[in-house]
């Protein structure tokens, strides 16, 4: 009956494409399937689905009837892990193989911390889907390390993987050597000089030449992203003289911005090329390109990837003031964005950061593109083992705005408590999860995808497994079907198999998505039979669990051209 169900449901959108047939409403489906209201019922239901029951009572149309027996299994799939249970569960027993599965995605910095083979297995296991290593710190020797470590884990590993991303350092602006901190003082004169090698009480070098020509009279310069700032009063040929406003420690090789304004240095540096051509011979699977100011800047790293035969996809840092007005361009030239929180708070006013935050996520949503938040996620965490609220309901509001991934940095490279601040947002995902109902597709995501048959059956495939509680399961050669499937948020995992372990790992960035590396056979139905088993095998559906099959996409496989399928089939 349901299959009947939606079977209708998605020839009436057919006929009528801007319809939304109430039919379709997965969450007031789900209000009056999972949760009847007969009084002696007897079954627990969690809080988190109360949240999404009392949101989904709100829609009033009638609704086709579905067979009782469809009612167990999802409350059954609906009854989400305690957090305080997930809390309180030592790190390597349940995370391995949580009974929920986390749909956003958490990028771990690895550091100090976090270096070694124990820890980088601990943190797959307690969450970890990529693993970024930030080229400002470390040299390739100890990043390489890192990297064969990932793939040692990779390679061992049979249900899960982990994606590697090298962080370009960027046109960074910073003070030079100190013999020791300096102790800065509201009203107390500094300077800031080109000179090299100075580094006294009241003066010391930076690292930029043009650091006179960019800074003007009244501008306001932020010493590691606001802990301290200055006021220039002057400037001669080679120095800025500047009255303090905030005081601090001022220590060695400290980050410099200037409120407002961007320094005037290409995006990609000497060092950065360095770096790029060390992820060339790594076979890394994302960059991501610090300050980029315009499209141009992406265009040529992409053109320098496809002449050394790279697949490796780039991911734009906006952190930058420049960057603010070309935003769509830089978008639509990259293959995701970054919002990194730290330098774009200092370059421009604070309280603009979470309005950009929610815009540039919205941007990335509409074009299909993969969106990481990142910066001061669980600072505190790097030095005390439990976070704030405010660090908890940052999480939080990430994940209902639709970030496919959130970061860590401190908090994993020199945090003292890595496992712990994995595992809070891990619990804080996975519970803000609960509350959102599925099928929220953003705006205008047929534009992005120029209206390819491919996304009208990712809606319907949604659509479908939204409306039958079931799970997705894709076939990719280039990762575009699960891509496309992952922006329209379907509420069941989507379990993508492909044959290609690069496309494996690139697709553990995207939310909801379980990336699965297997062989296809030529036949289609041992290879459907062969991933089902696997599914199986690996706990993730139950047996007699229905899953939705699609074929779509733009390079068939075991169809034709023109044929495009969604099927539904129990494991």
């Amino acid at each position: 009956m349901a299959q009947v169900v939606a079977t209708r449901s998605i020839q009436a959108s057919l006929l009528c494409p801007n319809s939304r047939s109430p039919q379709l409403n997965p969450s007031t489906l789900a209000s009056r399937v999972f949760f009847p209201r007969e009084n002696n019922s007897n079954t627990t239901i969690s809080t988190a689905s109360r949240i999404v029951a009392m949101r989904s009572a709100r829609a009033e149309p009638e609704l086709i009837p579905v067979s009782p027996e469809d009612a167990p299994k999802r409350v059954e799939q609906f009854e989400h892990v305690d957090v305080q249970e997930l809390l309180d569960n030592p790190v390597g027993s349940m995370w391995s193989k949580p009974i929920v599965r986390r749909k956003t995605k958490i990028v771990c910095t690895i550091g100090p911390s976090t270096n070694t083979r124990e820890m980088i297995w601990k943190l797959a296991e307690a969450g970890m889907n990529v693993a970024r290593m930030n080229m400002s710190h470390g040299d390739h020797a100890s990043h390489q390390r890192v990297i064969d470590l990932v793939k040692e884990y990779n390679a061992q590993s049979k249900d899960n993987v982990i994606a590697i991303m090298l962080d370009t350092k960027g046109p960074e602006v910073r003070s030079g050597d100190l013999p020791q901190p300096i102790m800065l003082t509201s009203g107390q004169e500094f300077t800031f000089t080109i000179r090299r090698g100075v580094g006294s009480a009241d003066c010391v070098s930076v690292n930029y030449d043009d650091f006179v020509n960019d800074v003007e009279e009244n501008d306001m310069l932020l010493v590691d992203g606001g802990m301290m700032s200055l006021m220039v009063k002057s400037k001669t040929e080679d120095s800025v003289k500047c009255v303090v406003v905030d005081g601090g420690e001022l220590k060695s090789r400290r980050h410099l911005n200037v409120r407002g304004k961007s320094a005037t240095l290409p995006s990609i540096t000497e060092k950065d090329w360095d770096d790029i051509k060390f992820g060339v011979d790594n076979k890394v699977d994302f960059y991501a390109v610090s300050f980029v100011k315009d499209a141009q800047v992406v265009h040529e790293l992409k053109n320098y990837l496809q002449s050394c035969g790279a697949d490796i996809h780039v991911i734009v840092k906006i952190e930058s003031a420049d960057s603010i007005p070309n935003l769509h361009s830089i978008i639509t030239a990259s293959d995701g964005a970054m919002v990194a929180r730290g330098d774009l708070g200092a370059e421009l006013p604070i309280e603009e950061v979470p309005l950009l935050q929610e815009e540039i996520i919205r941007i990335c949503r509409s074009m299909g593109k993969a969106v990481i938040v990142a910066t001061n996620m669980l600072e505190s965490m790097i030095v005390h083992p439990t976070p704030t609220r405010a660090e908890v309901s940052d999480i939080a509001i990430a994940v209902r705005e639709g970030a496919d991934a959130v970061m860590l940095s401190g908090e994993t490279a020199h945090g003292k408590f890595p496992l712990k601040a994995v595992k809070v947002m891990h619990t804080v995902a996975l519970r803000t999860e609960a509350t959102i109902s599925g099928g929220e597709m953003p705006a205008n995501l047929g534009q992005a995808f120029k209206n390819h048959m491919s996304e009208m059956f990712a809606y319907h495939a949604t659509m479908m497994s939204n409306t039958l509680g079931t799970s997705i399961v894709v076939f990719t050669r280039t990762g575009f079907m699960a891509t496309l499937l992952s922006h329209y948020r379907p509420s069941g995992t989507i379990f993508a198999f492909t044959n290609e372990k690069t496309i494996q790992q690139r697709l553990a960035v995207y939310q909801g998505v379980c990336p699965i590396y297997m062989q296809f056979s030529e036949d289609a139905e041992e290879t459907f039979s062969n991933a089902l088993a696997l599914l199986r095998k690996q706990g993730m559906v139950k047996e007699g669990e229905e899953v939705a099959l699609l074929q779509s996409g733009r390079q068939p496989i075991w169809r034709f051209q023109s044929t495009h399928n969604i099927q539904v089939r129990k494991a």
